[in-house]
């Protein structure tokens, strides 16, 4: 309990009044928003890794799970760079099976997506590379959008390492999502795809770019001639 204390008081020193009042509005906190009910003291992201790094070695994981259901967004991002760390630095397989214990059993905590960004493909990629993924499946086929955002975002770390079909296949469950935010997800892991493959990114698209979201589209193409971008856009792929 001290080092959480500690790692408040640490938050405590950089949080910004004015910041903390527009966050609320950046991270839909508001009464019917996707992050309703959130609380924020107005601390950067780059000051909240600095914490994190600096107590990440003496925080337990039962500090880090208590943190990480703190009512303040970012004493909730903090405990998840925390974890982060945890699991980069872990010696073994049931030290790394703790961690990602503790992320799954806490995704109600994890509820607003630079929380999401922040952790899925840095605990559950690394984790699930050379696993079964059934989970991550059976995430992307649930009605819990975070558990969705997981789902695809995980997939990052796969496609770091040279691996798209899980990106493909959860993309295909998620295409006629409802949500921006899972638009912007699965378009944003096209377009991590095609930076490392555009031939697997393209065949991709020419099947279904047709039926996609028009933001989840945007997003795929971004980084593309402008010509070949155009001709997307115009449905004339």
């Amino acid at each position: 309990m001290k080092s959480i204390q500690a790692v408040k008081d640490e938050l405590g020193k950089y949080k910004n009044a004015e910041k903390a009042e527009f966050l609320p509005r950046y991270f839909k906190a508001a009464p019917g928003g996707y992050g309703e009910g959130d609380q924020f003291i107005g601390v950067t992201v780059p000051l909240q890794r600095k914490v994190a790094r600096k107590y990440y070695r003496e925080v337990s994981l039962d500090d880090i799970e208590i943190l990480l259901k703190e009512s303040v967004h970012e004493y909730r991002l903090t405990a998840l760079f925390l974890l982060v760390l945890k699991y980069e630095k872990a010696k073994d397989e049931e030290e790394q099976r703790a961690i990602v214990d503790l992320y799954l059993n806490n995704i109600p905590y994890i509820n607003n997506w630079d929380l999401v960004d922040s952790s899925a493909d840095k605990i559950l990629g690394p984790y699930f590379l050379e696993r079964e993924k059934d989970l991550l499946y059976a995430f992307a086929r649930s009605d819990h959008l975070w558990k969705q955002r997981i789902a695809i975002i995980t997939t990052f770390y796969f496609i770091r390492n040279g691996q798209y079909n899980d990106t493909f296949n959860i993309a295909r469950i998620l295409l006629q999502h409802k949500h921006d935010l899972i638009h912007k997800a699965v378009g944003w892991m096209l377009r991590e795809t095609g930076n490392r493959d555009l031939a697997a990114e393209l065949s991709f698209l020419k099947e279904h770019y047709r039926e996609m979201p028009r933001t989840m589209l945007r997003y795929a193409i971004e980084k593309f001639d402008e010509g070949l971008r155009q001709q997307f856009l115009k449905g004339e792929v």
